[in-house]
């Protein structure tokens, strides 16, 4: 039985004396070609057989940010018939040690940056024990030490070979499970027909490869045409520009606000004489979608996704603004009765005026796409591909032309800056805090793309709210990454419950920055302490919503 998947694109590449001298991998100032990159990731594979306990799953987690390491360990993983686990750095303590536990890593790559991270969460109590190699000299003798000799190991289409960390609405992260032929099917999506790339191509990749965007559009879409990749170790908008003409990048995969934070450096003449020809991704908005073409003379396709794959969409030229594009067949707008939405109705200045009647959930009615089911959570998979259909839990409406809009994300969990996580963690550490009676945290629209993290707090009888005091203890929560940490607080009386005591967030949501009679907070990016929202403040924001091309979302 031949090999498949990518340790067998790679193969191919290494084997083919067209492509095998060609540099694939960049990095800093380091060039790796097709074949030097399979004869690492054949050292890595056989590494991993000898350490592998074959009374175990043979699950590789990465905790690596993005680097040479993370790209041989998981082509290595391949070669050697292992499953990879992409562990997210931004969790933290229990909840890092239950992402190890719950997908059974035997064996953790890591970075000497992030190797106390991980520390601290195995020590965790009750925390897996996983055997870990630690990037570094000690590694790199360890690999060098190993065969260079391709295991040859067999892999069929429909084996698990990836998994990928992302959230729902239930207790915690699901891991996404990727076959090794739907991997490559993705990436030869990507390659061929989103991004229409050539082997002349080089992706610029500064997203991070634990998540589903990086190894689809810039990983197995690079293998599959057979291109450069570089990569970042992550993403810096005073860096994009160098690393671009540095290594000769002519695509850029991005999540939401990366663009934002582009255009947010100071404008310069050459700008546009750079290599890069296209920037594809999701979520960013579309008023920066357009400046950042014009700017560095490229093209720019934003469309939508997710790391199931259930939907995708593509947008075209001339689709209207801020609109995800028209959907695939069957791909449609639902209510909660599970009956179709009427099209949006919208007044003269755009607004969307019937969002109780038009918003539902994006809903794929025929068929689950490429969705593949979540690991040891059939309860999740079911419900996520109950009657047959794949139900995203993003919620959206469409114009009468049949074209799509996001709307948001489902109450119980937020996507800040390309980052998907439940807002349960977040309320439990926040309840921590003496004087929150209870805390309620969700989702409100930021000015450029995504979410930021807001949170109502009903405080005990008898004590105030104290922003500083409270900023101070936010950020004393060993597991409140800078992500989770509320940027807007609204403190209230009582939250209003359902009668199964489920707090109603929709309407929390709705309210967003809303000034009322209750006391509404806020810290700016960079401010140490929280301080009132005023009128002036959300005049401000609002004014940052409309530059942005999004006042929609914020009236929505």
């Amino acid at each position: 039985m031949e090999s498949s998947g990518l340790g067998q694109v790679l193969r191919a590449r290494a084997r083919d004396v067209t492509t095998a001298d060609r540099t694939y991998l960049r990095f800093e100032d380091a060039r790796l070609s097709f074949a030097e990159v399979h004869a690492g990731a054949c050292r890595f594979a056989n590494l991993l057989l000898r350490l592998h306990d074959p009374a175990a799953p043979f699950h590789v987690g990465l905790l690596l940010e993005n680097r040479p390491e993370f790209v041989l360990a998981e082509l290595g993983a391949a070669l050697a018939g292992a499953v990879v686990v992409g562990l997210n750095p931004t969790r933290r303590g229990e909840h890092l040690a239950r992402d190890v536990a719950h997908s059974d890593c035997g064996i953790v790559v890591t970075e000497e940056k992030l190797a106390p991270l991980l520390a601290g969460a195995l020590a965790t109590p009750g925390a897996p024990a996983p055997r870990v190699l630690t990037a570094g000299p000690e590694l790199d003798a360890a690999l060098a030490a190993a065969s260079a000799t391709d295991p040859g190991v067999a892999v069929g289409d429909d084996d698990l070979f990836l998994l990928v960390f992302t959230s729902g609405t239930t207790d915690a992260p699901k891991a996404v499970r990727r076959s090794h032929g739907k991997l490559v099917a993705l990436g030869q999506g990507a390659a061929f027909l989103a991004m229409q790339l050539t082997t002349d191509d080089v992706i610029y990749c500064a997203m991070p490869l634990f998540h589903s965007n990086a190894q689809i559009l810039a990983l197995a879409a690079s293998l599959a045409a057979g291109c450069g990749l570089a990569l970042a170790p992550r993403f810096s908008k005073t860096r994009f520009l160098a690393d671009v003409r540095r290594h000769g990048a002519t695509v850029f995969n991005y999540v939401g606000s990366p663009l934002a934070y582009v255009m947010d450096t100071p404008a310069r003449p050459d700008d546009a004489d750079n290599p890069l020809r296209l920037a594809y991704g999701n979520e960013g908005p579309r008023q920066y979608l357009d400046a950042f073409a014009r700017r560095f003379g490229c093209r720019v396709v934003d469309s939508y996704g997710a790391s199931e794959v259930g939907v995708v969409f593509t947008r075209q030229d001339g689709d209207p603004p801020a609109s995800l594009g028209r959907p695939g067949p069957g791909v449609t707008i639902l209510d909660e009765r599970g009956a179709e939405c009427p099209p949006a109705r919208f007044g003269a200045s755009g607004r969307l005026l019937d969002p109780d009647q038009a918003i539902g959930e994006i809903v794929n009615t025929a068929g689950t796409g490429m969705f593949e089911g979540y690991y040891k959570n059939e309860t999740a998979t079911r419900a996520r591909a109950r009657d047959g259909r794949y139900h995203t839990g993003d919620l959206g409406y469409r114009d009468a032309d049949g074209f799509v809009y996001f709307a948001g994300r489902d109450a119980e969990w937020l996507r800040v800056e390309g980052e998907n996580f439940l807002a349960r963690p977040i309320e439990q550490a926040l309840a921590r805090h003496p004087d929150v009676f209870l805390a309620a945290v969700y989702a409100v629209p930021d000015a450029e793309a995504g979410d930021r993290v807001m949170a109502a707090l009903a405080l005990r009888e008898g004590t105030r709210f104290d922003p500083a005091a409270f900023a101070a203890f936010v950020d004393a929560q060993p597991d409140l990454a800078p992500k989770w940490r509320p940027r807007f607080v609204r403190v209230v009386p009582e939250l209003v419950r359902t009668e199964t005591n489920k707090v109603v967030k929709r309407a929390l949501q709705r309210e967003k920055f809303l000034l009322t009679d209750e006391p509404l907070y806020w810290r700016p990016r960079g401010e140490a302490s929280y301080r009132r929202f005023t009128a002036g403040d959300l005049a401000a924001l609002r004014e940052r919503f409309a530059r942005a091309g999004n006042l929609s979302r914020l009236d929505t």
